[in-house]
C-alpha cells in the first residue's frame, strides 16, 4: 500500500514537471517570437528610415543641382545679353565712327600732297582694317550671328580673325562627318567656351601657336583646344572665374570637361559633347 502510494506520488511529480517544462518551452517560444517580431519591426523601421533619409538626401542634391543649373543658365543668359549688347555697340557706334573716318579720309585724298601721300594711304588702310576687325569682332559677340553661322563656321571665323590680326598662329582641324546641332543653345555655349580659352591664351599664355580640333564621332563631338604657352598649375587656378565659367558652361550641355596644363608645357582643353544624347533630350522636351 505504501509502495503504491509512493509510485503514485512519483508519477504525479513527473507529470507536474513535464507540465512545467512544456509551459517553460511555450514561454520561451513566446518570448522568442516577441523578440523576433520586435527585431523585425526595428529592422523594418530602420530600413524605412534609411530609405526616407536617402530619398530626402537625393531630393536635396537634386534641388541643389537644379538651383546651380538655374544660376549657371541665368549667368550664361546675362553674359550672352551683355556680349550681344557690346557687339551691337561696336557695330553701331564704333563701327559707324570708323566708317565715317574712312569716308572723310577718302574725301581728303584729293587735297593730300605728294610728300605725305604714302602716310595718308597707310593711315587709310589702317582705318579700313580697323573697321573690318571691329565688324568681325561684333559678329563673334552677337548670339544671333553665331546661330545663323553655326558652330563650325563661327569657330572657323574666329581662327581666321586671329591669323588676320597676327595675334597667334592658329589652326583648325575638322575630322569625321559634320553633324548639325539639334540644340542651338549648346553650340553657342561650346563656342563661348572656346572663345574663353582663346582669350586666356592670347592674354596670359605667351603662346605662339593655337590648335583647335573638332572630331565628329558617332555619338559625340570631341573638341580639343591647345596652345604651346607657358602653362600653369591647374590646382592653383581651380577657383578662378574663367575656369569656373568654362566648367559651368560645359555642365549645361552635359559635356565632360577636362583641362590639363603644367608650367612650360602649354595648356590642353578637352570637351566631350554627347551630341546623340542631347538630340534625344531635345526631342523628349519637344514632345512633352
Amino acid at each position: 500500500m505504501y509502495l503504491l502510494r509512493f509510485y503514485f506520488c512519483i508519477l504525479i511529480s513527473a507529470i507536474q514537471e513535464e507540465t512545467i517544462r512544456k509551459e517553460e518551452i511555450a514561454l520561451i517560444g513566446y518570448m522568442t517570437l516577441v523578440v523576433g517580431l520586435l527585431a523585425t519591426m526595428v529592422i523594418v523601421f530602420f530600413i524605412a528610415f534609411q530609405k526616407r533619409k536617402n530619398k530626402l538626401l537625393l531630393e536635396r542634391i537634386k534641388q541643389q543641382k537644379e538651383f546651380e543649373d538655374i544660376v549657371a543658365k541665368t549667368s550664361a543668359e546675362i553674359q550672352e545679353q551683355t556680349l550681344k549688347y557690346i557687339g551691337q555697340e561696336l557695330h553701331d557706334n564704333i563701327g559707324q565712327l570708323l566708317a565715317l573716318a574712312s569716308m572723310q579720309m577718302g574725301m581728303l585724298g584729293i587735297k593730300i600732297g605728294e610728300d605725305i601721300k604714302d602716310s595718308y594711304i597707310e593711315t587709310q588702310k589702317i582705318i579700313k582694317q580697323s573697321l573690318g576687325e571691329v565688324r568681325a569682332l561684333s559678329k563673334s559677340l552677337n548670339t544671333e550671328v553665331i546661330q545663323n553661322r553655326g558652330f563650325e563656321k563661327s569657330v572657323t571665323a574666329e581662327i581666321e580673325r586671329l591669323n588676320r590680326m597676327n595675334l597667334i598662329s592658329s589652326d583648325l582641324i575638322i575630322s569625321g562627318e559634320t553633324l548639325p546641332f539639334s540644340n542651338t543653345k549648346d553650340e553657342i555655349i561650346l563656342f563661348r567656351i572656346i572663345q574663353e580659352f582663346i582669350s586666356n591664351t592670347v592674354k596670359h599664355s605667351k603662346a605662339t601657336t593655337l590648335k583647335i580640333s573638332l572630331d565628329y564621332k558617332k555619338d559625340c563631338l570631341l573638341i580639343r583646344v591647345e596652345d604651346n604657352g607657358k602653362g600653369f598649375v591647374v590646382k592653383d587656378v581651380k577657383d578662378s572665374s574663367g575656369l569656373l565659367n568654362m566648367k559651368n558652361r560645359a555642365e549645361l550641355t552635359d559635356s565632360t570637361f577636362h583641362l590639363k596644363s603644367a608650367p612650360n608645357e602649354g595648356t590642353l582643353l578637352v570637351i566631350d559633347y554627347p551630341m546623340a544624347n542631347r538630340s534625344l533630350k531635345e526631342i523628349n522636351i519637344t514632345i512633352h
